[in-house]
């Protein structure tokens, strides 16, 4: 293994063994003639890549597909049924709640003993012992079992600790998930001090913010398998296709359950409703499809330019492909950080028309074949100076309130803008203008 590679992967498989009955264990490990009683089952299967010190990767994928095993593999709590695994560096890992912590012991207890199995002297731990309480702010629970810890307590101090400890690798499952919002903040933060200084950050999560904003690279993975490894807008893209095409193949199982409540759609054959092969940032079964989407000015001009303050118009085109009701068109601007910034739809400007008594409006419509709709969303730009892309979609939804949503077509960077300084005129700092009212005294 390379100088500046931090972890090497290299055909890794972790093979299972199932038995469909307890006995058939026993009758394996007994039979003379070596005969099997078991599947073997693939949670990970010939995957291999590499990290670069000081990169940030996230692993990325389906329940079940493999990434919790493979975190395992890579800090020595499992061992690979086959291929290799190279760890250059000393790391510090965050797995599942309650990993690593004795429950009897309190929490100092636990930490002194944890930083032993790390390889610290207690002179050491002594001097980390500081910053790491003042991380987890958990008071006096410091000095109680962690059996009696809640979660997140317990993911306090557990970070805490990991995240202090100096670690030239640090690798975080889905534990930080539990934490609270101020506390996922400070983990935010604290991994992007880290990352500052070096670290090589291998995690995992559902957040499609934080990949984004934090890694270089994203790895997929499907049924124990590499689907993808790319840079992370792609790799999203990869896995929102995933989603999609199993969301699809169960619709397609629920004979007269399909989402639609137009008669005509329900009596769509049930390979009809299968995805086409998604090609880019586009995916859908094209029931319905996003033909254009454009940034207009206050004149109707096309633009990719705007000053904070600015009238502006998003412009989606839709045609149909077959007769359909419950239609929402929407989009979601992202800046190039990847954050997103906001998001609407016509079944958002018609929740809030039913709120206030208004009846009907787009998600009450029918269309027909062919037909071809443009909805415009208008408005002040009240955004930052910054690069902006949007994302449109058209669904097709269960009911009136989000509850369940059927894609008829995604369409990633399907336009970009940027807003710029408008010097001496209109100032303000951060992402968005609140537009507040300032008033001095009572």
């Amino acid at each position: 293994m390379n100088n500046d590679t931090a972890i090497s992967v290299d055909n890794v498989s972790k093979i299972y063994k199932l038995y469909q009955d307890p006995f058939d264990r026993i009758k394996e490990a007994v039979n003379p003639f070596g005969k099997s009683y078991h599947k073997d089952f693939y949670a990970l299967n010939n995957v291999s890549f590499e990290i670069k010190k000081g990169e940030t990767v996230a692993i990325i994928g389906k329940n079940g597909s493999g990434k919790s095993t493979l975190l395992k593999l890579i800090t020595g709590v499992l061992t690979p049924s086959s291929g290799k695994i190279g760890v250059n560096g000393k790391i510090s890992a965050l797995l599942e709640l309650g990993a690593g912590f004795n429950p009897q012991l309190t929490g100092i207890e636990n930490l002194y003993f944890n930083g032993t199995l790390m390889g610290y002297s207690r002179d050491q731990m002594d001097s980390l012992l500081d910053d790491i309480l003042s991380f987890a702010d958990i008071g006096d629970f410091v000095y109680q079992p962690v059996k009696t810890y809640s979660s997140g307590m317990f993911v306090r101090l557990a970070f805490a600790l990991q995240s202090n400890i100096n670690p030239d690798i640090l690798i975080v499952d889905e534990a930080l998930s539990v934490g609270d919002l101020f506390f996922q903040k400070k983990c935010y933060n604290k991994i992007g001090e880290l990352i500052e200084k070096g670290v090589t950050l291998l995690f995992v999560s559902h957040s499609e913010e934080m990949i984004r904003t934090l890694t270089s690279r994203a790895v997929l993975l499907h049924h124990g398998r590499i689907q993808t490894i790319g840079a992370p807008a792609e790799t999203i893209i990869e896995y929102r296709k995933l989603l999609h095409a199993d969301e699809s193949a169960y619709l397609a199982t629920q004979a007269g359950r399909h989402y639609s409540c137009n008669p005509k759609a329900q009596a769509v054959e049930n390979a009809e409703v299968m995805p086409e092969a998604p090609s880019g940032g586009s995916f859908g079964n094209h029931q319905a499809e996003i033909v254009s989407v454009s940034v207009t000015d206050e004149r109707g001009n096309a633009c990719t330019a705007l000053y904070p303050g600015d009238f502006f118009t998003i412009k989606i085109c839709c045609r149909l492909n077959m007769n359909l009701t419950h239609l929402n068109v929407a989009f979601r601007i992202r800046n190039k950080e990847g954050i997103k910034i906001t998001s609407w739809g016509t079944l958002n400007d018609d929740i809030k028309k039913w709120n206030d008594g208004i009846t009907g409006g787009f998600w009450e419509t029918s269309f027909s074949e062919g037909d071809t709709v443009t909805v415009s969303f208008s408005g002040k730009c009240t955004l930052g100076p910054n690069l902006y892309e949007i994302q449109a979609t058209v669904t097709e939804e269960a009911d009136k309130y989000y509850t369940a949503q059927h894609v008829l077509h995604w369409k990633d960077e399907a336009a970009f803008f940027k807003v710029l300084h408008k010097p001496r005129e209109y100032v303000f700092g951060g992402i968005c203008d609140l537009q507040l009212d300032c008033r001095v005294g009572q």
